[in-house]
């Protein structure tokens, strides 16, 4: 969420941030119902401390009078009340104001930051940079034709099960899946991180604090009795860990990794990566999540890149790192970097992970503050994949295939899935 008191002061160097995102944004209304709270704070205050004042003149006579009745005493204790009533009046007038600006507010996206490469939309981001060697041959398979014929998942009985975009995972494919899944929270618990595994149904008001509501409710599954829905990735639930706590500097930087079910209805998508494990309704992921100082958040984006990064590496998947231009980010992130995996099959790289620093953007709506030189401040909090676990399965299967069909794994998976090969039985 963008800071009130900005808005205020500020509103157009906060529109030129805004517009940076590749549309013009205005923000006039706004400006005018943070103008008006502004002038009912003053006037509360004002009227808050003549009302103090009185109380002390109403001591003052009831200590120096006999009669507790008398026609000054009752004149004062009647102004009074009569402060009492404007006092409450405006008080009301302010929290209705407070839930239409905080309405407005929670459709802003975050500022991209001033390093964020500045573009229109995805063919604007900048390769940073490669590594490994992409397989390219001809006649290479397709992640969801090896996967079938080694009967690793099933796509058509799972739309019996539920409905399209939907995957049942079959023998060497259910275990592969648990083999990737304790090899990244592995990895990760090692370089720092505090596992946690956070509830799948969450509250709208977790879904608020990352960002995610009111804007991309049509991007959630809601269950229709209560107020929760299924969790679109673990960064909701482990934003809202730390929700409404003023957190001890000394414990900073906080590192979470958290394995999860993530839920999407990838809506606008229809059409696109409608085979294998791409685009699913339903996909398992390993998330990393830090809440830090705001001084330490670029040092910090950079090392928990770097951190997803070891998974690809360890596993031996050529990828690429993508900074992605302000038309392309996020709507809580100031800046982002993307890691893309070679899929061989379509000959190009395919995004498996977001690492993203968001600044002060979900704590400010989360109020996740720490105390910094004696002041309550927002914390910066960053997320990233460490990855998502089907796309990393779908490069495994296509980067490691072999002539005679069989899928040969990294040497880094043997300990967790009990052999280097994946071959029909």
């Amino acid at each position: 969420m963008l800071d009130q008191k900005l808005i205020r002061e500020n509103p157009k160097s906060v529109e030129e941030n805004l517009s940076l995102r590749g549309k013009p944004y205005k923000i006039s209304h706004i400006h005018e119902l943070t103008v008006k709270k502004k002038e009912i704070d003053i006037e509360i205050s004002s009227l808050q401390s003549e009302s103090k004042k009185l109380s002390k003149l109403i001591g003052q006579e009831i200590r120096k009078s006999q009669n507790n009745d008398s026609p000054e005493l009752k004149n004062l204790k009647k102004k009074g009340n009569e402060y009492r009533i404007k006092i409450s009046k405006l008080e009301e007038k302010k929290r209705i104001l407070d839930k239409q600006i905080h309405s407005e507010i929670y459709n802003l996206p975050n500022f991209p930051s001033k390093d964020t490469p500045v573009g229109t939309d995805e063919s604007d981001n900048v390769q940073l940079k490669t590594w490994g060697d992409p397989l390219i041959k001809e006649n290479l398979k397709s992640h969801w034709e090896i996967g079938e014929n080694l009967n690793l998942f099933d796509s058509i009985k799972s739309t019996k099960i539920s409905k399209s975009r939907f995957i049942t995972l079959i023998g060497n494919g259910a275990r592969l899946e648990r083999a990737l899944i304790n090899f990244m929270l592995d990895m990760h618990t090692k370089n720092g991180y505090l596992e946690l595994i956070p509830p799948a149904l969450i509250n709208s008001e977790s879904l608020t604090g990352s960002g995610q509501l009111p804007k991309f409710s049509n991007e959630s599954f809601k269950c229709s009795n209560d107020d929760l829905w299924l969790s679109p990735t673990a960064e909701v639930p482990l934003t809202a860990f730390h929700k409404n706590e003023i957190i001890d500097p000394e414990q900073l930087p906080i590192k979470y990794v958290a394995y999860s079910p993530c839920f999407r209805r990838e809506a606008g998508s229809y059409g696109r990566d409608t085979k294998g494990l791409i685009r699913l309704h339903q996909f398992n992921k390993v998330e990393l999540y830090w809440f830090c100082d705001p001084s330490k958040s670029i040092e910090a984006h950079k090392k928990i890149t770097s951190d997803a990064e070891s998974i690809l590496k360890k596993l031996n998947l050529p990828y690429r790192l993508i900074d992605i231009c302000t038309g392309d980010l996020g709507f809580s992130s100031s800046r982002t970097f993307d890691l893309e995996v070679w899929l061989p099959s379509s000959k190009c790289y395919r995004e498996i992970s977001s690492c993203s620093n968001c600044l002060d953007f979900q704590a400010r709506r989360s109020s996740i503050r720490t105390k910094l030189d004696k002041k309550n401040k927002y914390l910066h909090t960053l997320n990233g994949s460490g990855l998502a676990i089907g796309r990393t399965m779908a490069a495994i299967l296509e980067n490691g295939q072999q002539i005679d069909g069989s899928v040969k794994l990294p040497d880094s998976l043997v300990p967790y899935f009990g052999s280097n090969l994946l071959k029909n039985a």
